[in-house]
């Protein structure tokens, strides 16, 4: 007689353990997962706080350039000889002037925008565009102003001479406008107010870690045919993106 087949049976714990396996494996896979979302999240806090960004700086040094309303960085002297005449009653006379006077270069630093300071993230590069170049002035110098004239019959008997000191004080006067708006005077101002406009933003940048290139511009320099086309984003489109 044959012995009956015999057939195992699970028990009812070894059937319960392989769902509870699976709960577990799912909780450990969640928690990882959450775990990773976490540091990723704190690294991301941690760069957006701690990596300095180009444009909030610049957009400070921008505020502080502007406090200073005119900015100026370069003054020149010259000096004026003009002559004028007077004749009257056939009689003639004339006077020279030699008239020395200070002239400022300046900037209105209260016409800059954040429209005029954009930030090219491709190539480091923050570009400036400052007003234009004023000349202020002159301030003459009353002391070392010297006069010459003949003097004669016609500056005894007439005003001919308050003529001549009027005639020749104005003309001095633009005479030293004249030379300070010479090509090669704009360009040393230009140049000066461009090197102090980039140390002032780049000092700033260098000092936060980011290795940038400062090009400033000014609305009255002529624009090269050859020049790219910017591309960058100004800090009024950067910063009005943010808000």
């Amino acid at each position: 007689m044959a012995d009956p087949e015999l057939t195992p049976t699970p028990t009812p714990a070894a059937s319960g353990a392989m769902p509870f396996l699976g709960k577990l494996a799912g909780a450990l896979i969640l928690l990882l997962l959450a775990g990773l979302i976490a540091v990723w999240g704190v690294q991301r806090y941690v760069r957006d706080r701690l990596t300095p960004d180009p444009t909030t700086i610049a957009s400070a040094s921008l505020d502080g350039l502007r406090e200073q309303n005119r900015l100026s960085t370069f003054a020149a002297r010259f000096v004026a000889v003009v002559t004028s005449k007077q004749s009257q009653l056939g009689l003639s006379t004339e006077k020279t002037l030699i008239m020395p006077g200070m002239v400022r270069y300046e900037v209105d630093l209260a016409k800059l925008t954040q429209r005029d300071v954009a930030w090219d993230e491709a190539t480091k590069t923050l570009a400036v565009r400052l007003p234009g170049v004023e000349v202020d002035g002159p301030q003459v110098d009353l002391n070392a102003i010297r006069e010459y004239g003949t003097g004669g019959l016609l500056t005894t008997f007439t005003d001919a001479e308050a003529r001549l000191d009027g005639a020749n004080r104005k003309a001095g006067q633009l005479e030293l406008m004249r030379q300070a708006r010479e090509p090669a005077m704009m360009r040393l101002a230009h140049d000066a107010t461009r090197r102090a406009v980039e140390r002032s933003f780049a000092m700033p940048l260098r000092a936060a870690g980011i290795d940038a290139t400062v090009k400033v511009t000014f609305a009255d320099e002529p624009t090269a045919n050859n020049q790219r086309w910017d591309v960058s984003r100004s800090l009024e489109e950067v910063l009005g993106n943010r808000q």
